[in-house]
């Protein structure tokens, strides 16, 4: 039901799963055995997998800890999106990407749950989209020696409130990935 005209397509959305990024993040491998499934199943039901990749002082281009991990493999047909900003859509290609596409819809995956997810999700709700959270494909680091709460928590906090979010003409969502349906809403 997105408030966008025209677009009926789902997209896998595929946020900064960089060597940097997730090096020490929760559950890992699972996260990014998820992400895998996920990829697969997009390609093979036709869906379009957009890969967004931070960079910064800490993410510098073209080092190891910029490069996405070697588990996941982008196709030279899907689009790679920088960002410097936590928001996938904040001063980059994602929009001019997605309306190509006639995408509505995103299924989003990734990491940092409480930084690059979080904005994305919002972004993309606040822009009209349809947006799908994968419960179990997004992960973030510890950061309670800081304060916040265990990396569990973290997730567990982000996929509660996500599931109840709602706005005229457009819905959120939360699905495990053995239960994620590209078909449009």
């Amino acid at each position: 039901m997105t408030t966008l005209k025209d677009r009926p397509n789902t997209a896998l959305l595929v946020i900064d799963v960089q060597n940097g990024v997730v090096a020490q993040a929760h559950h890992r491998d699972e996260v990014i055995a998820n992400i895998n499934t996920l990829v697969d199943k997009a390609r093979a039901e036709k869906v379009p997998v957009i890969w967004v990749q931070h960079q910064s002082e800490e993410l510098v281009p073209d080092t190891d800890v910029w490069k996405y991990v070697p588990e996941l493999q982008r196709k030279d047909s899907e689009p790679l999106v920088h960002k410097q900003y936590g928001d996938s859509f904040e001063d980059t290609t994602l929009e001019s990407e997605l309306a190509q596409r006639k995408v509505g819809r995103l299924v989003v995956t990734g990491a940092q749950t409480d930084a690059c997810i979080r904005s994305t999700i919002h972004g993309g709700f606040t822009r009209g989209y349809d947006v799908v959270l994968a419960s179990d494909a997004h992960t973030t680091d510890d950061y309670s020696e800081y304060g916040m709460p265990p990396p569990d928590k973290v997730i567990a906090h982000m996929n509660g409130y996500w599931k109840w979010q709602d706005a005229p003409g457009r819905t959120a969502g939360v699905v495990e990935t053995t239960n994620v349906d590209f078909s449009a809403a």
